[in-house]
């Protein structure tokens, strides 16, 4: 349950957050791990954008330098650097506060997030591994799929490398959250800036656990409609990879997600107050190691962690659901790690 006192702070924060408000400046290196993919070059595009950006280290095995050239032309004040191959890693997030991992391979037709898992689980592990060596105080904020299993992927790098902090360390399920606003204003007539919707659990179909029952403004949704916009939500992902007939999947709409979730990091560092995201963190709140659910950010990353308000009754049923699906995740994450 989420504590009273609290309530209020987290409307006026998932409110404020829903824009990618960038208006106070900041002292902040940002690395990118997969810059020159799909994701990665939208998302460096905003975060050059950002006056809350001082310096932007671009990491990839390929095509780094033309990425960092062509940003580099931006009038905008943050510094770019490119950083290619295994060899340059550390260098790339040496002194970074914040890094955002987008790299690995994307989805295409007929793939799950999880058919990605034996291409990017390599990826993550060694990217982290570089970070716990020289940033290890660094948030790492996971883009890359599946993020169910990369997190924990993650966390166990930082626990062999002795330097695991589990407040420093989130998924990016942010999209999530930006479909479920978009979707709902669109079924009531709104504006997507209107409506606030939470989304708790994992980042991967019937994980994705939208909270329709507590969308602000309240709203009445009939059953049928509410079973089809929850699997809306949850196949959205799917949605774009289909539409985009094997040439991608959804790039552009999570480099706005992930540059959204950076900025809040970002802020949060910087000391302002109310900053709210629902991120896939270690966790108690569910009976599964790691849960994605609204959470306060602070200056060491993982403030408080909001919990989950009452569930409606067929709220309960999709967190059921998903609760096996996502021991499973994180259990084939860290069995990657630990295996002998």
């Amino acid at each position: 349950m989420l504590p009273r006192y609290l309530k209020p702070i987290l409307g006026v924060a998932q409110q404020g957050a829903k824009r990618l408000s960038t208006s106070c400046t900041s002292n902040a290196k940002v690395a990118v791990l997969g810059a020159s993919g799909g994701i990665g070059q939208p998302l460096a595009l905003l975060l050059k954008e950002s006056p809350l950006v001082t310096e932007l280290s671009l990491y990839d095995i390929v095509n780094t330098p033309g990425v960092a050239a062509d940003l580099s032309h931006m009038d905008t004040a943050a510094k770019v650097k490119a950083f290619t191959g295994p060899n340059e890693l550390k260098d790339a997030v040496k002194g970074a506060q914040v890094v955002l991992i987008p790299a690995g391979v994307p989805r295409k037709p007929g793939m799950t997030r999880d058919d990605l898992f034996n291409t990017n689980a390599s990826i993550v592990r060694d990217l982290v591994q570089a970070i716990a060596e020289v940033s290890p105080k660094a948030l790492i904020a996971i883009i890359s799929n599946p993020v169910n299993s990369t997190v924990p992927i993650a966390s166990e790098v930082l626990k062999k490398a002795g330097v695991y902090d589990p407040k420093r360390v989130f998924g990016v399920t942010t999209l999530d959250i930006v479909r479920a606003n978009t979707f709902i204003a669109e079924y009531k007539g709104l504006s997507p800036r209107e409506v606030s919707v939470t989304v708790i659990g994992g980042h991967s179909g019937v994980t994705i656990i939208p909270l329709l029952s507590q969308t602000k403004p309240s709203i009445s949704i009939p059953e049928d409609k509410l079973k089809a916009l929850t699997h809306r939500i949850q196949e959205a992902g799917t949605e774009v990879v289909k539409a985009k007939a094997g040439t991608g999947s959804a790039t552009l709409s999570m480099a706005y997600a992930g540059a959204r979730f950076g900025f809040s990091l970002i802020k949060a560092l910087n000391g302002e107050k109310n900053i709210v995201e629902c991120t896939y963190v270690k966790s108690d709140v569910c009976d599964t190691k790691y849960f994605s659910t609204p959470c306060l950010l602070g200056k060491n990353g993982l403030e408080k962690n909001l919990g989950i308000e009452k569930l409606s009754e067929y709220e309960k049923k999709l967190l059921d659901a998903a609760i096996p699906e996502l021991k499973k995740n994180i259990e084939k994450g860290e069995s990657f790690v630990n295996k002998k």
